[in-house]
């Protein structure tokens, strides 16, 4: 494919962006009218503020792109200074993303602390997202490696309130389906928690269609969260189930760790601190035949006149109305990049060609380890 020779380079990498928005202050905004659909005419850059690019997770109406905060402790590798990841959630609210995704498990609380400091200043006007579901701050440390007993929702409740400094909670997932509780005394739980006000909206995480339905039976789900990409389309599975019941869905991983930007390939070391290290897909040897996933995306952000991230995350939101992928960052300029995504808009030729290719492809390894996989689509 020759190069394009459009002022706006075709097929930008992260490093070329990153340098790119140092030098130009490019700030990427797309016009309400094309968002979502497949709409004929090519992105633009414009002065349309993000903010009114807006996506609704059931009842709850959200950006159509949110800040996944999970590497504000350090997960993909050291842990960034807490003011400059505070600095870098305000300024995602500031070009308008108003969905900030957090947990308990992140840090043992800590990242909620952060999140919670962050948005203070606009706590009224934004979505704060957590979870609660691992067996952490038990008083059943044997228990097993999740805990959705409804005395342990209750405490962990509290005690992220009190980490996110607000007096209610927006959006509270359960992290991972509990089989030694039943789902509907957990929504039961939630259902009274929503009536004390301590919490606005139920959220579920990798549960699978059966469970999903049983929970919405007694207390409405508004997003379910799992992961969710070009790479991983698992979540496919349960398109159906979550229109009918007006269900949102809210891609985890939505770059797949960061391997369909292009910065890791077959011959990466990734470092023994590095969550990566442990997932199967990522391993060398799988690695390398994956990698056809990630030439494939660098092949259309250049027909696409965008970065692969942009490409990858625009994919995920022209399948669904109802999608809002959490890409997480610890760089200002890779925020930018990522919101950039709602640009790219697709005819409906381009999402047939991309679909029936993608459905020739193969994955090679599992997404999680094998204890984390056991914890799945339960």
């Amino acid at each position: 494919m020759e190069k394009d020779t459009n002022e706006y380079n075709s097929g930008i990498d992260r490093r070329s962006f990153l340098s790119l928005t140092a030098l130009a202050g490019i700030g990427f905004t797309m016009p309400q009218s094309t968002f979502g659909t497949t709409n004929m005419v090519e992105p633009e850059l414009n002065d349309t503020n993000f903010s009114t690019q807006k996506r609704k997770l059931g009842t709850l109406e959200v950006s159509a792109i949110a800040l996944g905060c999970m590497e504000a402790v350090g997960v993909y590798g050291p842990k960034p200074d807490r003011n400059q990841m505070i600095n870098l959630i305000r300024k995602a609210y500031e070009k308008g993303v108003t969905y900030f995704d957090t947990a308990q498990a992140y840090g043992m609380g800590a990242d909620e602390e952060i999140v919670g400091e962050a948005v203070k200043p606009f706590r009224d006007k934004v979505v704060i997202a957590s979870k609660w579901g691992f067996n952490m701050e038990s008083d059943d440390p044997n228990r097993g490696p999740v805990n959705s007993d409804p005395k342990h929702i209750r405490k962990i409740v509290e005690l992220s309130l009190k980490r996110l400094n607000t007096d209610v909670i927006d959006l509270m997932y359960q992290h991972r389906v509990d089989p030694k509780v039943p789902i509907e005394d957990v929504a039961g739980t939630i259902k009274d928690l929503i009536q004390e006000g301590k919490i606005k909206h139920f959220g579920m995480c990798e549960a699978s269609a059966e469970t999903i339905r049983k929970a919405h039976t007694v207390q409405a789900v508004s997003a379910v969260q799992s992961e969710y990409s070009i790479l991983w389309r698992g979540p496919e599975t349960l398109f159906s189930t979550l229109e009918e019941l007006n269900i949102g869905l809210v891609p985890w991983c939505p770059l797949a760790a960061g391997f369909l930007t292009g910065t890791i390939n077959e011959n990466t070391v990734i470092p023994v601190n590095d969550a990566r290290v442990t997932v199967p897909r990522l391993f060398p040897d799988n690695r390398k035949e994956n990698m056809q996933y990630v030439h494939f995306v660098i092949d259309w952000a250049k027909r696409k006149n965008c970065t692969p991230a942009q490409f990858a995350l625009a994919w995920i939101l022209a399948q669904k109305p109802w999608i809002v992928p959490i890409p997480g960052t610890t760089k200002m300029a890779h925020l930018e990049e990522n919101i950039g995504a709602a640009n790219i808009v697709f005819t409906i030729a381009e999402m047939h060609e991309i679909n029936q290719d993608l459905a020739k492809m193969t994955v090679k390894g599992d997404r999680l380890r094998p204890e984390a996989m056991k914890l799945v689509g339960l």
